[in-house]
């Protein structure tokens, strides 16, 4: 599948994640966990965003580190939406 050149956001679902930490794996400087043992999304300051459903762009450089997390997540809770129409490309929602 092709998900183009343009801009990619992604957030996670920490009512799914397991905690297995594939995606700080991939992509440490977009995921991290919190205290919760729970992944959550980085914006581009490295700042956590805590905030449930919190989108962030994904760094064109990790682009596939980014989309091959949500294709591996276990809890199958990572969303990654091409930013112009909101279409997700990869995670559990991807046609």
């Amino acid at each position: 599948m092709s998900v183009g050149t343009g801009r990619l956001r992604v957030w996670v679902d920490q009512d799914l994640c397991t905690g297995d930490g594939l995606c700080v794996q991939y992509a440490p400087e977009v995921f991290e966990f919190d205290v919760d043992g729970l992944a959550y999304v980085k914006d581009p300051d490295g700042a956590l965003q805590l905030a449930a459903g919190t989108r962030v762009d994904v760094p064109e450089n990790l682009r596939l580190e980014v989309i091959d997390a949500a294709k591996e997540c276990p809890g199958d809770c990572i969303h990654v939406l091409r930013a112009a129409d909101s279409v997700e490309v990869a995670g559990p929602e991807a046609a």
